[in-house]
């Protein structure tokens, strides 16, 4: 099949996150190519930061675009917007946009890259089950306790790898050209079921519980966690997980030939790794 050709750079936005990170590695791999986008690369790359914009696209023809904190948070079709058409005015061939299910506001920025004049994908993803071990519901399951507001709502967690594999296929052949993955896991699980995975896997004692929308916030704000992304978590924790997402897709087989990851394969080997072990008492 068609393939990019190897003196072609791609530059992976979020290249130190979860997904950002898996795409920068799989193309090191493949000897293509990279550029890293972040606070801390050379050149830097900040989305509050419109002048490292440019040094960043420079001799770049592909695009990983992974949007910090979230499609969802406030300002990011404006910033989606002026950094595609700095993409285009570049000379950037090929976007490759990591968009979220069910936000209206992601879809909007969905339409920014879609109409951009130049080629694209989308990956529509659910929950990534990496949240539980890379991201802040790690801290919980260290505790033994996960607190959230959520109920019986069932949600398709994916794996983070599955979004990486295809974005690299994304960005890398053309037969992806123009296509829109919406991108689940294979079964629905509620979180309680998650945790209780994941409790099977490590066989530690861990909870599961439901509290309120504001003790949640309150929570959040005790524990330090900026303003803005205490907004951005209530959305998720309660716009978003009103069950419009609590169907499953094809997006992953039709992407990529094969079924997607299942959320118990992804904790197996994260029990494995040793992510979720308790830290070792100190000694005195």
């Amino acid at each position: 099949m068609p393939t990019r050709k190897s003196n072609q750079t791609t530059l992976v936005l979020g290249s130190t996150g979860k997904t950002g990170r898996r795409v920068a590695e799989r193309l090191m791999a493949l000897d293509l190519p990279v550029r890293p986008g972040s606070r801390s690369a050379t050149p830097a790359f900040d989305w509050d930061d419109t002048t490292t914009w440019a040094p960043a696209l420079r001799d770049v023809t592909s695009v990983y675009v992974s949007y910090y904190p979230d499609l969802a948070a406030p300002g990011a079709a404006v910033a989606i917007q002026s950094f595609t058409e700095l993409a285009v005015q570049n000379g950037v061939r090929r976007l490759v946009l990591l968009s979220g299910r069910g936000e209206e506001e992601a879809q909007q920025c969905e339409d920014i890259v879609i109409n951009s004049g130049i080629e694209w994908t989308v990956l529509r993803a659910t929950w990534f089950s990496q949240n539980f071990s890379e991201s802040f519901l790690r801290d919980p399951i260290l505790e033994g306790v996960v607190a959230l507001p959520v109920g019986e709502v069932a949600e398709p967690f994916v794996d983070a790898d599955d979004i990486a594999d295809i974005a690299v296929a994304a960005l890398t052949q053309d037969t992806h050209v123009g296509q829109l993955y919406e991108l689940t896991g294979p079964r629905l699980l509620t979180f309680a079921d998650a945790v209780g995975e994941i409790a099977s896997a490590t066989g530690r004692t861990l909870r599961y519980e439901q509290i309120s929308h504001g003790a949640f916030v309150s929570g959040l704000t005790q524990a330090g966690v900026p303003a803005e992304y205490v907004t951005l978590l209530s959305y998720l924790f309660t716009t978003i997980l009103d069950g419009r997402n609590a169907q499953l897709t094809d997006g992953v087989q039709r992407a990529l030939g094969r079924a997607p990851r299942d959320f118990r394969e992804y904790v197996r080997n994260a029990a494995a790794s040793g992510v979720w072990d308790p830290s070792p008492v100190p000694t005195a």
